[in-house]
Order: C-alpha cells, then sequence, then structure tokens
C-alpha cells in the first residue's frame, strides 16, 4: 500500500491517510481480508505519530473498511460495491455544493465555476 502525505495539503494527516486507504478500496487495490501496515509501522513509514495512524484506522474501522483483530492487526473488511459508491457519490455532491457556493458567494460567476472544475478534473492528480 502507497500512501502520500502531502502537509501543505490544509488536510490533516489522519484524513489523508483515510480517504487514501478508502480509494484503494473502491479501486480494487485493497482486497477483502488484505492485512494493512500496524500502526506503528505505518507510523515509521510516514514519519509520523503513531496517534495519527491511530486515529485514522479508528475511523476506518469505526465507518466499516478495516476490522482489528486483536494481536494480528487490520484487515480490510468485505465491502459492498454498490454501497461504497453511493457513499461516494453523496460526499462528492456534498463538498462540490459546497465548493460551488463558494465560488457563487464569492462573485464568480456559473461560467467560471465550470471552468475550475473542468480545470481541476483535467489534473494528473485524478487518474
Amino acid at each position: 500500500m502507497k500512501l502520500v502525505i502531502r502537509n501543505t495539503a490544509g488536510v490533516p494527516i489522519y484524513e489523508q491517510i483515510k480517504e487514501q486507504v478508502k480509494a484503494s478500496i473502491y479501486a480494487g487495490e485493497l482486497l477483502e481480508g488484505e492485512t494493512l501496515p500496524s500502526i506503528r509501522q505505518l507510523a515509521r513509514d510516514l514519519k509520523i505519530s503513531v496517534i495519527t495512524t491511530s486515529r485514522a484506522y479508528a475511523d476506518l474501522e469505526q465507518e466499516g473498511f478495516l476490522t482489528s483483530v486483536p494481536g494480528k492487526g487490520f484487515f480490510v473488511l468485505p465491502q459492498d460495491t454498490q454501497l461504497l459508491r453511493e457513499q461516494a457519490l453523496r460526499e462528492m455532491e456534498a463538498q462540490l455544493s459546497a465548493g460551488i457556493g463558494s465560488g457563487l458567494q464569492a462573485g464568480l460567476s456559473r461560467e467560471e465555476v465550470q471552468e475550475v472544475f473542468s480545470l481541476l478534473l483535467k489534473e494528473d492528480s485524478y487518474g
């Protein structure tokens, strides 16, 4: 599992970890039953606090993506792909609505908002 942490992203590190693990599950890169690195190992690999990795894993477990087996580690839970897709769509719609609202409230035209959206969608980081 490859995670990329950006200190300049304006997003807490634990959130970056969560979102990248979720994305790997959505994409089928992390499969049901697959073991994730231990909390300590991930913290060491990313050169971050154990508390940060622990928070990310706890949130992922609470959201139904991972399960913890004492003494064995964290494992990917089986996922309902349709449910995951719907959840991702709802999350995307909420974030896009907030961004559009902010842009319009700041005085951008609808065309400018669409242009920003198109430019962002073309960025390489979205695959």
